[in-house]
């Protein structure tokens, strides 16, 4: 058995695990208690780190996005490193706090990029960087890190993480 009992509380219980995966600390030394909210996150899953591109030609870049402060509104998606973003098509139903899958055509042409996605929810919050996550939150932000994912594909077709 799993669970053997259950308590409620109307305030946080301080529990061990709720104060050290809950809490960031942030730059000026301080710690912001507790974060439970998710905010805007995406990933492409399609290519992604240790998949190999069989050749050049077409594909379909695909990915999942979520945020726990409602719904997806849309997820932008960079071949270039992130000097330019194309919208990419989001796949319905579109729920609030609820997984959302989105995809876009691109042709492979045998040379390097970077590529990535960027969530933008229905409150407006656009998914970060890691050097602005990092400006906002310190480098002790692992548990809710939410910054935009790179994944390098080498001309051979090889994706790896940036």
């Amino acid at each position: 058995m799993w669970l053997g009992s259950l308590k409620v509380t109307d305030q946080a219980y301080m529990a061990r695990d709720e104060t050290s995966k809950y809490s960031d600390m942030m730059p000026d030394g301080k710690a912001r208690i507790f974060t439970y909210e998710m905010e805007a996150k995406s990933v492409i899953t399609f290519p992604s780190g240790g998949q190999q591109l069989p050749g050049h030609g077409p594909y379909e870049l695909t990915g999942i996005a979520w945020s726990g402060r409602g719904r997806i509104d849309q997820v932008e998606v960079t071949t270039d490193g992130g000097r330019t973003w194309a919208r990419a098509h989001l796949q319905e139903p579109r729920l609030p706090v609820a997984l959302t899958r989105f995809r876009l055509p691109w042709r492979f042409e045998g040379r390097e990029v970077v590529i990535a996605s960027r969530a933008i929810d229905e409150t407006g919050y656009v998914q970060p960087t890691r050097e602005a996550l990092i400006a906002v939150r310190g480098t002790n932000s692992i548990y809710h890190y939410n910054g935009i994912k790179f994944w390098r594909v080498t001309p051979n077709g090889a994706v790896t993480q940036v």
